[in-house]
């Protein structure tokens, strides 16, 4: 029978023997052997799904560094349904792009495991760990095509900016050890809570090196200079990954960190998120609204959506934190859904992620032109869409904690953000093709596949979001 304190690491261990799974299948490969390589990932990520659920309302806990609690479960279940979505769209990019894949597959599947370790951290070191394990990953994901020059520089810049914001949160580490003692999360909200209505300069020191290392990770402003470039040089269905299981990641550890652990001094640090949150939210929006290429405009997109999880985060009560966990799922399955548009039209040769080359989509691909615009609308918050719910419950924490003026920047920004949405529909419905561009591609059953069951997620998130915010208040409260 399996020891109890092994208990919690389950959903990382199907994730991990599935990655294994992999490499040991291609090194095995006979040339010329095609074999199912992303449905070796898809076992891992389905018994990791189980698992999570098995584990639910139990608080397993393994050795105390690793905890199985809701919170960590719910962000386990996320992770998995933006791995299996990627997967899904991944086959037919793998295969037309000629990516080696069981590096691919192998890669994505240990990034993944990262992202659940980060999440189920109750440790500052395991979370470094973690976050390095997925970083790693996701910068050779990055520069996979190895003959594209923009891929390469992208993945460059990536990883040099990755390991200098690396330095900020391994130094706030050190300086949380040096203070407390220890690097488990509880026993320093412990010694913090203790230390509350002390005037210990070395306590802000710490909080603000943790604070760079996290919106490195989250693409906030003025730690974002990575982020449109290595969207845009990624393979378009990477860029969907990352833009979704990274953040989602970072943020599981950044909540618990200072929701939890440094919730003694909420009144030093959430000025600095406060406004971290504003010029997140502008600069997202303002610069995206110049962008021609769509890879580059959902970038600051993604930005200002990490602007909008920073308003729940600053927020600080009841309703923020659940609607952290609810607008993580909801942007998830949109954006991975976006960008799956942007992977499947394109070719070896050429990506198709110019604003152009969405010209009369709706005449050559109606189903992928009305399902691209669903995910634009969800993206730019307009009902009946997850995307729209999940902004109502930010804004209104926000409102609920007296962030007026957060509320109203995030709905000024929200609707500047339609506009650049808008250009794409309307490129795709009254714009006419150009000939010399080239023909539209096959799309793959499985891509499609993927897309309509994001599209479902998002309506029945948008219309029905109940049952889910109930999920995210129950998950929210195990670490408070």
């Amino acid at each position: 029978m399996l020891d109890s304190n092994l208990h919690a690491i389950v959903p990382l261990l199907c994730v991990i023997l599935s990655a294994l799974a992999v490499m040991a299948a291609e090194a095995f490969r006979s040339p010329g052997e095609d074999m199912p390589l992303g449905g070796l990932g898809l076992v891992g990520l389905i018994g990791a799904g189980a698992s999570a659920v098995a584990l639910w309302g139990r608080n397993a806990s393994s050795f105390n560094v690793i905890v199985a609690d809701n919170f960590s479960l719910f962000i386990t279940l996320l992770l998995v349904v933006v791995g299996v979505l990627t997967i899904m769209f991944s086959g037919p990019v793998v295969a037309r792009d000629g990516l080696p894949k069981g590096e691919y597959y192998a890669l994505l599947l240990f990034s993944i495991a990262g992202m659940i370790m980060m999440a189920m951290a109750n440790d500052l070191l395991v979370v470094f760990i973690a976050l390095e394990i997925l970083s790693l990953a996701v910068y050779v994901l990055t520069g996979i095509r190895r003959d594209d020059a923009r891929a390469t520089e992208a993945a460059f810049k990536y990883f040099l900016l990755g390991a200098f914001s690396s330095a900020f949160f391994l130094y706030g580490i050190a300086f949380t050890f040096g203070l407390s003692g220890s690097t488990r999360l509880d026993r320093v909200g412990a010694f913090l809570a203790a230390q509350s209505m002390s005037d210990n300069p070395l306590i802000l020191v710490a909080i603000g090196l943790l604070l760079v290392g996290f919106a490195f990770k989250i693409s906030a402003v003025p730690f974002h200079m990575w982020t449109p470039d290595a969207y845009e040089g990624a393979p378009a269905v990477v860029t969907g990954f990352m833009s979704t299981g990274v953040k989602a990641a970072a943020f599981a550890a950044f909540t618990r960190v200072f929701l939890s652990t440094f919730e003694p001094f909420t009144g030093d640090w959430a000025p600095m998120v406060w406004a971290l949150a504003v010029v997140t939210m502008i600069l997202g929006t303002v610069v995206g609204v110049a962008q021609s290429n769509l890879k580059r405009m959902l970038a600051y997109s993604s930005i200002a959506h990490g602007g909008y999880l920073l308003v729940g985060l600053v927020s600080a009560n009841d309703i923020g934190k659940a609607a952290i966990l609810f607008y993580l799922l909801a942007y998830a399955v949109t954006n991975v859904a976006a960008f799956g548009v942007i992977a499947l039209l394109g070719t070896k040769d050429r990506p198709n992620d110019e604003l152009r080359d969405f010209a009369g989509l709706w005449h050559t691909r109606p189903a992928l032109a009305a399902l691209m615009t669903v995910c634009l609308l969800s993206l730019g918050g307009l009902p009946p869409t997850a995307g729209f719910i999940g902004k109502w419950y930010v804004f209104s924490a926000a409102v609920s904690a007296g962030y007026y003026d957060l509320a109203i920047i995030g709905v000024l920004t929200s609707v500047i953000s339609v506009f650049f949405y808008l250009r794409v529909v309307v490129m795709m419905y009254m714009v006419e093709r150009d000939a010399a561009l080239t023909p539209p591609v096959k799309i793959a059953g499985l891509g499609m596949a993927a897309l309509v069951a994001s599209i479902v997620a998002i309506f029945y998130l948008g219309i029905l979001p109940s049952r889910v915010l109930t999920f995210a208040s129950q998950s929210i409260s195990t670490i408070f």
